[in-house]
């Protein structure tokens, strides 16, 4: 399978070489900060009936966006399903000064 020389498509591309089998659905989290708990807080509210778990904590892991929303959806990993849904939830971040900050899954062989 080839993906996009991007970000989606690099992490993917390493996914498939080390074995992951790209076929197989699982939880794919999400990552989406915010300057204060009241921004992350608004943007968990647009997510309701998305069929995604989510959870906000604190962590201070971004400068500037302390307040971090980990947004869990069950999918397969292909390129345009992430892409796909990074671009609708960076649309729901923005209305609150948020930005996505990644995503990350478990491996399946």
């Amino acid at each position: 399978m080839e993906f996009p020389d991007d970000e989606n498509g690099d992490v993917l591309r390493r996914m498939q070489e080390s074995g992951d089998d790209l076929s197989k659905p699982r939880d794919i989290d999400f990552t989406v900060v915010f300057p204060d708990e009241a921004a992350a807080r608004a943007f968990v509210g647009q997510l309701h009936g998305r069929d995604c778990r989510v959870t906000v904590e604190r962590t201070g892991t971004a400068e500037g966006l302390p307040w971090d929303v980990l947004v869990v959806k069950n999918m397969v990993p292909s390129h345009e399903a992430i892409t796909e849904y990074e671009a609708l939830l960076e649309s729901f971040a923005s209305q609150h000064g948020g930005r996505n900050d990644g995503w990350g899954c478990l491996s399946l062989g």
